[in-house]
């Protein structure tokens, strides 16, 4: 191994993997649903209060969490955005595991806890100001942190989209899975699926792809060479620059050689099990926190959109070519009670440099992180599945977090 001149990196060939899965995986239908009824109910009250998780298994649906809202009237239509948002993502036959027309819909669903409620409605250090006498009734110190916590926020140079590659492309990959399902390309594919991308890194340059591996629910009566060959020719290598691969690059599909039982059938789903999926593929830490039916008083959602937010601007400004910022929170506070970086040898400037600049140029209370990205809106469904983070097929104003608009500002303060 040999390490640079001046840096805190080791040059050395390396192999790293990032997995992504389908829309209809059953962990990931369940953060779909989630996010679909936390959609279906900010459309009708912006500041609800909505913890919603759903669970799958072959048949049935089960919707549980403490919600609290006056539009009672969208509240009975949880049953109907859970079968529209089945029925959207391909479950539309009982042989799949799951039928949208006649699958059962189990709800469970509590208002938030008031001993929750008053730390997020009115913060501590709201009622600090209140307490001395001193009236607050707006400022973006007005909500407190919906939960205790810790999350992160990352950016690299490796690709346009400053994520990692390895998740990139394996996002990539199952989203063209779904495509080429829904568009009639390859109509013997069912909802499940995943991917593996493992990339081999000189040092932290990524050069050349070692393996990918497509997971590929399908009809029973298809045979495997004609599935081989439909995944590497609609699936791989439209994804894929040919540059990347060559002889030495192993392809996996379907190892075991059949997946015909799958999505809830195959598995039972879980909101939250996909955080890795979610957010860099495990290039980057996280603080265990998952997003999906989590209105944006809950920071492990919008700390780690902001967080995203911060460490995007940093490394799109040059301060440094990789980038974690973590943050964290206690319930009913405002101010996060700590902040740090980590540039992992790469910053142009110190660490503690870093550090101010993101102390002085990003507001990190919640209904700061709110009121800057306009969260009260529906637009996470679409985040449920493929990412949240390095989206490029979504509007720019639908994921706020990665708009480059502190990367000048940035840049004058730091050089």
């Amino acid at each position: 191994m040999e390490r640079q001149p001046g840096k805190n990196q080791v040059k050395y060939r390396r192999l790293v993997t990032s997995e992504s899965v389908t829309e209809g995986h059953p962990d990931k239908l369940c953060d779909k649903i989630a996010d679909s009824i936390l959609d279906s109910i900010l459309q009708e009250d912006p500041g609800a209060r909505v913890a919603c998780e759903v669970a799958v298994t072959t048949g049935l649906v089960m919707v549980m969490g403490e919600i609290s809202t006056p539009c009672w009237h969208t509240m009975a239509r949880v049953a109907d955005t859970v079968r529209e948002t089945v029925l959207d993502i391909g479950y539309s036959r009982a042989k799949y595991g799951l039928d949208a027309e006649t699958c059962g819909v189990i709800t469970s669903i509590n208002g938030q806890s008031g001993d929750i409620a008053q730390g997020v409605n009115k913060s501590l250090e709201a009622r600090q100001l209140e307490a001395a006498g001193e009236v607050n009734n707006s400022g973006f110190s007005r909500l407190g942190a919906g939960d205790q916590g810790l999350m992160y926020g990352f950016a690299t140079r490796e690709t346009p989209e400053l994520m990692p590659m390895p998740i990139v492309i394996a996002h990539k990959l199952v989203k063209r899975l779904a495509e080429v399902r829904k568009d009639g390309t390859l109509e013997y594919l069912r909802p499940d699926g995943k991917s593996l991308v493992t990339i081999e890194y000189d040092g932290d340059v990524p050069k050349r792809i070692e393996g990918v591996v497509i997971a590929a629910q399908h009809d029973p009566d298809v045979e495997y060479e004609r599935l081989m060959e439909d995944m590497v020719e609609h699936v791989i290598r439209p994804v894929i620059p040919a540059r990347f691969m060559d002889e030495r690059t192993n392809i996996f599909v379907n190892p075991t050689g059949r997946f015909v039982i799958g999505g809830p059938q195959g598995d039972s789903g879980l909101t939250g099990r996909k955080i890795i999926v979610d957010t860099y593929g495990g290039a980057a830490r996280h603080g265990g926190g998952s997003f999906s039916g989590k209105d944006p008083t809950k920071v492990d959602r919008t700390a780690a959109y902001a967080l995203r937010w911060v460490a995007k601007n940093l490394v799109a400004a040059g301060i440094a070519d990789t980038c974690e910022v973590q943050a964290s929170y206690v319930i009913g506070r405002a101010q996060p009670i700590s902040i740090d970086v980590e540039t992992f040898g790469t910053g142009k400037v110190g660490d503690e440099e870093i550090l101010r600049l993101v102390k002085k140029h990003f507001d990190l209370r919640p209904a700061a992180i709110i009121d800057h990205f306009q969260l009260e809106r529906p637009i996470y469904s679409p985040l449920a599945a493929y990412g949240h983070f390095g989206r490029t097929d979504l509007p720019e104003e639908d994921v706020p977090w990665e708009k480059l608009d502190k990367v000048d500002a940035l840049k004058n303060d730091a050089f």
